[in-house]
C-alpha cells in the first residue's frame, strides 16, 4: 500500500467511525511508516460540534486545542485497520 492509499483508508475510517458525531474539518496531520510493525500510522485531526469555537476565540492561535487528533494504524500488507489511538498535544506556553 502506498501513502496515498493509507491516508484515504484512515480518512474513510474516521469518517465512518465518527459519523454519528458529525465531525467536521477533517484534515491530515501526520504520516509515519513504522518499519518494525510494518504499519502506517496516520494522524487525522477533526472538530466535533461541541469543540468548535467562534472565529474571534480562535484568533489567539490556539485553535488546535479545540480539535481531536486520532492516530489510525493500518497494516501495510493487508490494508486492515489494526488500531486507533488518541494523539494528545501539549504546549510549553
Amino acid at each position: 500500500m502506498n501513502v496515498k492509499e493509507a491516508v484515504r483508508a484512515a480518512n474513510k475510517y474516521i469518517t465512518e467511525l465518527f459519523a454519528d458525531e458529525e465531525v467536521q474539518d477533517l484534515g491530515l496531520e501526520e504520516v509515519v511508516f513504522d518499519e518494525t510493525a510494518n504499519a502506517w500510522k496516520i494522524t487525522i485531526g477533526f472538530s466535533r460540534p461541541w469543540e468548535r469555537r467562534s472565529l474571534a476565540a480562535n484568533l489567539g492561535g490556539k485553535d488546535w486545542k479545540n480539535r481531536s487528533f486520532k492516530i489510525v494504524e493500518i497494516n501495510d500488507h493487508t490494508g486492515e485497520i489494526v488500531g486507533m489511538t488518541h494523539r494528545s498535544l501539549t504546549t510549553s506556553v
